[in-house]
């Protein structure tokens, strides 16, 4: 059995009983039943993926993936490449948002290098590089398979060797000039939505340039063979995967089912990261219950990808960074949750008379 079967395999459902078990404790609250809404649903969401009504997430990692992408060639984005190893140097030295975000959530910001086109070294940088970029998905297959799979196993396997460390709550977050449009490509494959539903303007592309990135994305898909496959299965999951997603987004998806695998909660943030989550749901449709959707991007076709998923955004909060930052916001609400479940006083404790 490959290593991709076996992350496959490993990944369970929920535990029920526990979802139960918070749900009678949630009742037992000084509260009118159902009254603190997602908090409520977030700590019996929680409690399902740990097996416990209480647990311990204090240790917590957004895993920020960097990529380039060659589709890059085609001029669809508002900032030139380059850009996505200058990034990865300012997450690493903590200047970026998600880094401000991360030391307001108490969070730790692993930054892995997927497949940046450029040599990098920093001490504190993961690197788990398949390749400098991918390819033009406007004039060929983006990766192999084989490339695609290797990075969602070294995803995966970086969510292990955190889960050894201690690290019990996981944010995907995400770096790569161009990755908007290999998303884009994605979701328009995996749905059959229209690329004028699915492409946004990114970095802030004008309407031209949108235009041709609609029009980019046709192309791939249509180079690729890519609209015909059977939405629901695996195998086409991956083939669309392969063929215009990028190395960072294939990482994610490791990410995630690595979570899953480990019954970690994990929260995924924009719509880069949201491609990855529905990928990740094709291969194994057990992981989407491990999944907490953090907020709705500005990215038109958001909405639409975390419907195909089956998720619900908390918060909706006009951003369309990436990098993590929606994400790293919602551990702040995760952690509300968990409170609520911890400290909050029972009708018994407090000697309130029930409704």
């Amino acid at each position: 059995m490959s290593k991709l079967a076996t992350i496959l395999n490993r990944i369970e459902p929920i535990h029920e009983e526990a979802v139960n078990q918070a749900n009678n404790h949630l009742n037992q609250l000084t509260k009118p039943q159902g009254s603190l809404g997602k908090l409520e649903d977030i700590a019996r969401q929680v409690a399902g993926i740990t097996g416990e009504i209480m647990p311990d997430l204090d240790k917590k990692a957004v895993i920020v993936m960097a990529g380039d992408h060659g589709v890059c060639e085609e001029g669809i984005s508002a900032f030139p490449a380059e850009v996505t190893p200058q990034m990865v140097f300012n997450f690493l030295s903590g200047g970026a948002a998600v880094n401000v975000l991360a030391r307001h959530a108490g969070a730790d910001v692993i930054c892995v290098d997927m497949g940046v086109n450029a040599d990098l070294e920093h001490p504190e940088l993961v690197s788990r590089k398949v390749r400098k970029g991918t390819r033009n998905m406007a004039r060929e297959s983006a990766m192999t398979k084989e490339e695609a799979v290797q990075a969602i196993q070294a995803g995966a396997e970086l969510v292990d060797e955190l889960v050894e460390k201690g690290y019990r709550l996981f944010a995907t977050g995400e770096m790569g000039i161009g990755n908007t449009t290999a998303s884009a490509a994605i979701l328009c494959a995996l749905t059959g939505l229209d690329a004028s539903i699915a492409v946004g303007r990114g970095t802030g592309i004008d309407d031209a340039k949108w235009l041709h990135k609609q029009a980019v994305v046709n192309k791939a898909l249509a180079i690729n063979g890519l609209g015909q496959g059977d939405v629901a299965s695996a195998d086409y999951a991956l083939d669309v995967l392969t063929k215009v997603g990028g190395l960072e987004i294939a990482g994610l998806v490791g990410v995630i089912l690595g979570a899953a695998k480990n019954r970690c909660p994990v929260v995924v943030d924009g719509f880069i990261s949201s491609a990855a989550a529905l990928v990740a749901s094709r291969l194994a449709p057990l992981s989407a219950s491990y999944m907490l959707a953090s907020h709705l991007s500005q990215e038109q076709g958001h909405t639409k990808m975390l419907e195909a998923v089956g998720l619900s955004a908390m918060l909706q909060m006009d951003m369309r960074l990436g990098e993590g930052t929606g994400a790293v916001l919602v551990f702040n609400v995760i952690d509300a949750a968990g409170k609520i479940m911890k400290e909050m006083a029972t009708f018994d404790s407090a000697g309130v008379s029930r409704g």
